[in-house]
């Protein structure tokens, strides 16, 4: 394969090099071999991204300041840019983190376009000023503007949407970014740079600093950082919280999840197997809000831990460039170490693996690992507490729907969760008693729109 190698970063609008003399090595999670390398930027070069930020926000005739009609003509230019790569963003996003090319087309090919398209059409119809009765006899102008300088740190997991998740808006109303990938994925944030550079950004609005946690750290403490946000683990996301309540920093946080799917009683799997799959175990179980404890009826249990060991059992593991794989490698050894760990642990506790459990014969190289189901899981299980982001379900049996909703609400976290049942009135009832921050009914959709 031919190797992707740059040795200039994209910051304050041009292409230059960094003042660091480190690289990045990018490894193939399907063959483990050496793809490509990318600069890897070191706080001079953080610094820097910060100061050009800083100074294009601070223009009194600069981004900040013009008219979200005008923003929005350079955010076209980008869309367009960003579609006319995306085939090529969704080959090396499946290279280096083992989604399937299916699903990479689906979330870093066309949605980074879509979602740039959607908030800067937002942002030229929101009114930007407005005014409001007061309660003491006068009025208040409420003004809307952009908060300044946005530290934007994202994982590997689905790099180019959750990107936008942040930039589309962070750029649409006016701030200014500085952007730290995560050194699994950098060729795909390699190429993002690229149509930034081609859609004419003025010079620090956008600006990009690959590197590790360390790097990370740096740009969440920097006193010329207005807003953070950062989607991650949730110990990374404690310490960044920490860091920015000194501070009295802005920050948002999307941190990992444990969620439920609740199949209630009437459910019929084998009609929504589909969309079951998807809010399960979804790029190889890599998503944070994928319903990785299945709560089954003790009535229906035997007959839904049968389904979802078919399911399981029946996915295609293979090359993530084939569009008939759906179920890729692991993003690297180290992940799969951890993944495979959990799977001893589940072992240890006492609960029984119904297919999978171990590394796909015939895949000798890769971090390829068989998408694993445990039953006979107790609430209380490591496995039904703990985040393990890899392709394994707990089916956990629940006797009544209050001890379902017990049990999907005794976590740690509160990202996701899914309800599954033939009536949508019930299973919205349901729904509103999980303490969660969103939920799907027969289904699961990460919903830009939404809150």
């Amino acid at each position: 394969m031919t190797q992707m190698t740059y040795n200039r970063l994209y910051l304050e609008g041009d292409w230059r090099r960094t003042a660091s003399s480190g690289t990045i090595p990018v490894y193939s999670a399907s063959t483990e071999e050496r793809i490509g390398t990318v600069p890897e930027a070191g706080t001079a070069d953080a610094d820097a991204a910060v100061q050009a930020a800083r100074e294009a926000f601070d223009d009194p005739t600069g981004w900040s300041t013009w008219d979200p009609a005008r923003r929005a003509e350079v955010l076209e230019r980008f869309a367009a840019a960003l579609e006319a790569r995306g085939a090529e963003t969704a080959r090396r996003v499946s290279l280096q983190n083992g989604m399937p090319i299916t699903l990479a087309e689906q979330f870093e090919q066309w949605f980074p376009a879509v979602v740039v398209r959607y908030y800067s059409h937002l942002m030229v119809d929101l009114a930007q000023e407005e005014t409001r009765p007061g309660m003491l006899g006068g009025s208040s102008r409420v003004i809307r503007q952009p908060v300044g300088v946005v530290a934007a740190i994202v994982p590997w997991n689905v790099p180019q949407a959750i990107t936008f998740l942040k930039l589309a808006p962070a750029l649409a109303s006016g701030c200014t970014v500085v952007l730290k990938p995560a050194p699994e994925t950098v060729l795909d944030a390699m190429l993002m740079c690229e149509a930034a550079a081609e859609a004419g950004f003025p010079a620090g609005v956008l600006n990009v600093v690959p590197g590790g946690r360390e790097l990370g750290a740096h740009l969440v403490s920097h006193p010329r950082v207005d807003k953070v946000s950062f989607t991650g683990s949730t110990a990374a996301g404690r310490a960044i919280a920490e860091t920015c309540g000194r501070l009295l920093r802005p920050v948002t946080l999307e941190l990992g999840g444990k969620s439920a799917a609740i199949v209630l009683d009437d459910a019929d799997l084998h009609a929504t197997i589909e969309s079951f799959y998807a809010a399960t175990l979804l790029n190889n179980g890599q998503i944070c809000w994928l319903c990785t404890r299945v709560l089954a009826p003790r009535s229906r249990y035997t007959e839904v831990v049968d389904t979802i060991t078919a399911l399981a059992s029946s996915l295609s593991v293979g090359d993530p460039l084939d569009p008939g794989t759906q179920m890729g490698p692991l993003v690297s050894a180290r992940q799969r170490d951890r993944v495979e760990g959990y799977i001893a642990k589940g072992l240890s506790e006492g609960a029984r693996i119904t297919t999978g459990g171990g590394r796909p014969k015939g895949l000798d190289r890769g971090w390829f690992l068989e998408p694993t189901v445990f039953a006979d899981v107790d609430a209380s299980h490591t496995i039904a507490q703990e985040e393990i982001f890899g392709p394994v379900l707990s089916v956990i049996p629940y006797s009544s729907e209050e001890e379902a909703v017990a049990i999907a609400n005794d976590s740690e976290y509160g990202l996701g969760g899914t309800v599954w049942t033939a009536d949508s009135d019930r299973g919205e009832a349901l729904a509103r008693r999980i303490s969660s921050g969103t939920i799907g009914i027969n289904a699961y959709a990460n919903e830009p729109t939404a809150p």
